[in-house]
């Protein structure tokens, strides 16, 4: 009775671990994106030194300082918003596995200052290009915050006034 009993123990651990090895195996990593260095596709992190930022590939997010807290947003603070990724430096962290990147950043900011360049690096991708004017336009009106709406619309309402008191004007001067 006791060898059946230990027989079964044994059989269900060896399932037990079958199992668990399956789970650890099928963690699937994010695509890397496009801008993101050739040559890595294993790698979880980058580190952005002329931004001071991190990038996790596996779930598409930048995590940076606010204020005293780290956040996860999927876009780079609005003073960062005219920032080429794809011309700036990433350091891949090849040798950090785990979910806190800026645990270490005091040394990453000493080892990597804004404007670090190391060896030569290729993107994954092409940048798009912006194909003519309006695009330009559009993805500038996308990328704006209220306070620059609010700007251009306060000058197009002058510019209105103004185009407005110029007929006036020449009204008055053909009389």
């Amino acid at each position: 009775m006791k060898t059946i009993k230990l027989i079964a123990f044994g059989i269900a651990l060896f399932l037990a671990s079958a199992t668990q090895a399956q789970i650890s195996f099928s963690v699937h990593l994010g695509t890397p994106p496009q801008w993101g260095p050739e040559g890595y596709s294993e790698a979880r992190y980058y580190y952005l030194p002329d931004v001071e930022a991190y990038y996790d590939v596996q779930t598409s997010r930048f995590i940076y300082l606010v204020g005293r807290t780290w956040v996860h947003r999927t876009y780079l603070p609005a003073r960062y918003r005219n920032y080429d990724l794809y011309n700036g430096y990433k350091v891949v962290m090849t040798d950090y596995h785990g979910n806190t990147p800026y645990q270490y950043h005091k040394q990453y900011r000493v080892k990597y200052a804004r404007g670090y360049r190391g060896h030569e690096q290729r993107n994954i991708g092409h940048r798009p290009e912006i194909r003519n004017r309006q695009q330009i336009n559009r993805t500038q009106v996308r990328h704006s915050n209220n306070y620059t709406k609010r700007v251009i619309q306060r000058s197009d309402n002058r510019r209105g006034n103004d185009e407005h008191r110029d007929r006036e004007n020449n009204r008055k001067d053909h009389k």
